[in-house]
């Protein structure tokens, strides 16, 4: 089967209830095949009619998918550069990345892929960097190895998923675990993400000889930009319940804005160590021209296989397993749900060119890891379009086209300081945890290992600990509670893996003396 596959996509399954319509879905604008094409290039392409949509829908879902999806542009580089070593993850070679090149990137990977997929795959997804893989990257991935090696890995996951997709291998795996710790997964890179924008913005600080963590400064906020962090954590909070159209943007510019407004007034100026209240990351100043010709220096600036010498194949083998598992679930999670949202899903949960958009997806990730922006995936954000009428790839057209266009307004991100950015990850991190309700916290040999595997990842600081802890944790209970024939062979694989992952530290030490 080629890439361009057409499975299943005769017979698009029709939505029977309203039940199974995004509630801004126009009434008028049902999922059930129509006509075949209205005549235009356009709509025989995409298949417009037939999926019951319009052009003039298709463009209007596009435009709001991008405006939901637009805080990428600003977010991506708060989590993966800074303007200068100070204010950048550095890596373990005191490497960092420029925040307005991780910019750039960003829009033109996400446009980039966002149109393949639309042209490809046919379906209202839009593509951009994931947030959870970019944030593993900067927090513990650089600890280990340069940015360029990291990026490497990330590449590399891509082509292996890929390479599932092709074979059909990506299906068969995704059946073999079971569901509660995909969704425990998903939850707990949701906490991890929240913890890491509580941690950035002084709302979460260490103590000294105390408890790990506390509230603020002594139990208090003192800070005037954590006070800014939690009125855009309200405001953003507040849009999103409320379901305003692109309500993450909308909440990170006015954000913004109030922020900008009190440094005018208070002048505090960049955080350091002899001014702690002030700015991380950014100060809320413009300065300079709001466009740019966007920096596309980063593109190409991979090592694929560098990270396996510098800190031995065991240790970046299991960095690409995680990624990979990362990748894997949220973006066929994420998938499928929206297919279900447009009305192109099926009753086994397939749509249509469902191998096409795994492979495309895949590339996705290889794409990011090559120019430097971290892997892209279908963001879940794609539903606030498919609410607004999309039904076709020509939305995930205009979505790209977009996207390229923000390339040019990279110079914005320098204005965003971490403290806003940090309430949109705790945002975000909420909407993950949604997925607990697929957790039996009933059944003790569900809900230890799930737990397990949310608490591990925040705690300590890690995804790759809390999938490999859970992992381990679901196969050994499951097997000591006499439900060994329940869990699938490929279960014990990984969790060897892993074990010998947790190891690695002793076993090194043994192979060099």
């Amino acid at each position: 089967m080629t890439i361009l596959d057409h499975s299943h996509e005769e017979h698009p399954a029709p939505t029977t209830s309203t039940s199974r319509r995004s509630p801004r879905t126009p009434a008028q604008a049902p999922s059930v095949p129509g006509p075949t094409s209205s005549g235009s290039f356009l709509d025989r392409f995409f298949q417009i009619t037939r999926r019951g949509s319009t052009v003039a829908r298709e463009f209007r879902g596009g435009l709001v998918t991008f405006f939901t999806m637009a805080y990428i542009v600003i977010l991506n580089p708060l989590i993966l550069g800074g303007f200068s070593a100070d204010n950048a993850p550095t890596d373990v070679a005191g490497g960092w990345l420029s925040a307005s090149q991780v910019g750039a990137v960003t829009g033109l990977t996400a446009g980039v892929m966002t149109i393949l997929f639309g042209l490809i795959a046919n379906l209202p997804f839009g593509l951009a960097a994931g947030l959870g893989i970019n944030s593993f990257l900067a927090v513990s991935v650089i600890h280990e190895v340069t940015w360029p090696e990291a990026m490497g890995l990330v590449v590399i996951n891509g082509i292996l998923i890929v390479l599932f997709g092709v074979t059909g291998a990506r299906t068969a795996i995704f059946r073999a675990v079971p569901k509660e710790f995909k969704a425990a997964i998903t939850v707990g890179i949701g906490l991890f993400i929240a913890f890491i924008g509580f941690v950035d913005s002084g709302f979460v600080r260490p103590t000294t000889g105390g408890p790990p963590v506390q509230l603020g400064d002594g139990g208090s906020i003192t800070s005037v930009p954590t006070l800014v962090f939690v009125v855009g954590l309200l405001a953003m909070g507040i849009l999103v319940a409320r379901k305003v159209q692109g309500g993450l943007l909308i909440g990170i510019v006015g954000t913004t804005v109030l922020a900008a407004v009190v440094e005018a007034i208070m002048k505090l100026g960049p955080a350091g160590t002899t001014n702690p209240g002030g700015w991380h990351l950014n100060t809320p100043v413009l300065s300079g021209q709001l466009v740019s010709a966007p920096d596309l220096g980063l593109v190409g600036h991979f090592d694929l296989f560098g990270s396996f010498s510098r800190i031995g194949g065991l240790a970046a083998t299991m960095l690409v397993f995680t990624l990979v598992f990362t990748n894997f679930f949220d973006a066929m999670g994420t998938m499928t749900g929206l297919a279900k949202s447009a009305g192109v899903a099926h009753k086994d949960g397939t749509f249509p060119r469902l191998k096409s958009a795994f492979i495309v997806e895949g590339f996705g990730a290889v794409a990011g890891g090559a120019t430097s922006g971290s892997s892209n995936t279908v963001y879940i954000d794609s539903a606030a379009g498919i609410g607004e009428g999309a039904r076709t790839g020509l939305a995930s057209v205009v979505t790209g086209l977009l996207f390229l266009g923000s390339m040019f307004l990279t110079p914005l991100t320098s204005v965003v300081p971490l403290e806003v950015a940090a309430a949109a990850l705790v945002v975000v991190g909420a909407m993950m945890m949604a997925q607990i309700r697929e957790i039996k916290f009933t059944k003790f040999t569900v809900a230890l290992p799930a737990f397990l595997t949310i608490v591990t990842m925040p705690l300590s600081y890690s995804i790759a600990n809390g999938i490999g802890v859970g992992f381990v944790s679901w196969a050994v209970i499951g097997a000591a509670s006499g439900k060994a024939k329940k869990i699938h062979p490929l279960m014990w694989v990984v969790s060897a893996g892993f074990l010998v992952y947790f190891a690695r530290g002793p076993i090194n030490l043994l192979l060099g003396g």
